[in-house]
């Protein structure tokens, strides 16, 4: 946390998976949890290079899951 007593800044087009599940558990009803999203990434949800999600792109991959039944 920043030593002046602001916020973190959370960058939601490069969030860890662990910062990923927290935030989507706080948004949304059913907890997600950093195992659900990695295997939603096993399953080919995109991450960038290093490994961080962008939420945008996986909320995108969501619903076009959805939209094929998978």
């Amino acid at each position: 946390m920043p030593s002046d007593g602001s916020r973190p800044t959370i960058n939601p087009t490069a969030m860890s998976l662990a910062d990923a599940a927290r935030v989507l558990s706080k948004v949304g009803s059913p907890t997600v949890t950093e195992s659900m999203l990695q295997e939603d990434v096993e399953a080919g949800a995109p991450t960038n290079a290093d490994g961080t999600l962008n939420l945008v792109h996986y909320a995108a991959w969501l619903v076009k899951e959805l939209a094929s039944g998978s």
